[in-house]
């Protein structure tokens, strides 16, 4: 059984990493040597903020064993692995990719325009990671645009490995306890976070207020145990990303983080 509890982590104390072509804030410890599984909430282990500069980014390299979920907020992002999967990845765009048994892949800010020019704005992006149910599973990749639904200003899953979304979620996860949801809220817009035993509530821009707990800003996250049900309310335009997990991570996590 798990104790209530909740806490909040203000984004300006999150772990940041500036290497000139990359500006990483991260919300659980990533780089170095730290155990991501001593460090997890529920079953998410990696949310990271990332800012990667026009014609920079992660080359190639391996992940294995993690679910590894990609959300653009602005620019684009060049995604190649070594199954033969590759393309672009856009806002609005729902992507994952399994690593599984192992995979190699980079991802790069250097799309070109349809008209041949080279874009040159920074890509804002979103990465987060939980485990497979299983270890050494098959890698594979799977993507949907779903642009029309985050228009309507409701709670859209983006997603999921749980039992209830397996004909609406818009993709699937190798994991039956998690389930990632987004939304984009207008002023005065908002959403009911889902009632599971861990639920994890990330504000990637903008602004609102949970009820009972205040106000978030951009990069706040808010992380609950054994409570839910609140409504988010956004004071300005806003995007939030919303976990919500019926596990906690009982295994340890390889998923190779370097970057990326």
């Amino acid at each position: 059984m798990t104790v209530p509890s909740v806490e909040i982590r203000r984004g300006s104390d999150r772990a940041r990493q500036n290497y000139g072509w990359l500006d990483s804030r991260q919300s659980f410890p990533f780089a170095g040597n730290f155990d991501l599984a001593a460090h997890a909430h529920g079953l998410l282990v990696v949310n990271n903020e990332d800012i990667v500069d026009a014609g920079s980014g992660f080359d190639t390299h391996q992940h294995r064993d993690a679910e590894i979920v990609t959300w653009v907020l602005s620019g684009s992002l060049v995604h190649q692995d070594s199954e033969g999967h590759s393309g672009v990845v856009f806002p609005g765009l729902a992507q994952r990719m399994s690593a599984g048994r192992g995979i190699w892949h980079s991802e790069r800010n250097d799309s070109r325009r349809v008209d041949g020019a080279r874009v040159a704005e920074p890509v804002h992006v979103v990465q987060m990671w939980i485990p497979p149910d299983e270890f050494g599973i098959e890698p594979s990749y799977q993507e949907l645009p779903i642009d029309a639904e985050l228009d309507s200003g409701r709670l859209v899953t983006v997603a999921s490995g749980l039992p209830r979304h397996r004909h609406h979620a818009a993709i699937g996860l190798h994991n039956r306890h998690a389930g990632l949801h987004a939304a984009r809220l207008q002023t005065g817009q908002s959403v009911t976070v889902p009632d599971a035993p861990y639920v994890h509530v990330f504000i990637a821009r903008g602004s609102g207020d949970v009820e009972g707990f205040g106000r978030l800003g951009q990069g706040d996250s808010l992380r609950l145990t054994g409570i839910g049900g609140q409504r988010y309310t956004a004071a300005e335009p806003t995007e939030v990303l919303i976990w919500e997990m019926h596990a906690a991570l009982r295994k340890p996590v390889d998923g190779h983080h370097g970057s990326g």
